[in-house]
């Protein structure tokens, strides 16, 4: 079963340093995330989004690649399009990952040079994560 967090910051500056602090725990094996995102949103109220591939984009990647590789061969155009379209099915029937929607109204309510964290967890000691 996996788990959603969404933790805001005053500051730009915060959330990549609260991702790097959980990257460092998955890296140990204490945590397993399937997917992150942390928004920044500057002074002028720009807001910037860095979504991590999540593991349902690398399977979809995949399966399209095998499929497109073995369609190109009976079907040149076909294999391509037909590739493509199946891996982007695929991958989000495997694993959604963190929700866009979600992501976008919460940037949209950050004050200006604030940030976010967004955390999509598989697996691990979540409990760890309060003193990240």
């Amino acid at each position: 079963m996996s788990e959603f967090i969404a933790i805001t910051f005053d500051d730009a500056d915060q959330g990549l340093a609260a991702l790097g602090s959980v990257r460092a725990l998955e890296k140990d094996g204490k945590i397993h995330l399937k997917d992150t995102a942390v928004v920044t949103k500057d002074a002028d109220g720009k807001v910037s989004i860095k979504n991590e591939s999540s593991s349902g984009t690398e399977t979809g990647a995949v399966v399209g690649g095998v499929l497109g590789a073995f369609l190109f061969f009976i079907f040149p155009v076909a294999g391509i399009i037909g590739g493509a379209a199946i891996g982007a099915l695929v991958g989000r029937a495997a694993s959604p990952g963190v929700d866009g929607t979600f992501v976008k109204e919460v940037a949209d309510d950050l004050p200006a040079g604030g940030s976010a964290l967004f955390l999509l967890i598989k697996g691990g000691d979540v409990g760890l994560l309060i003193g990240a």
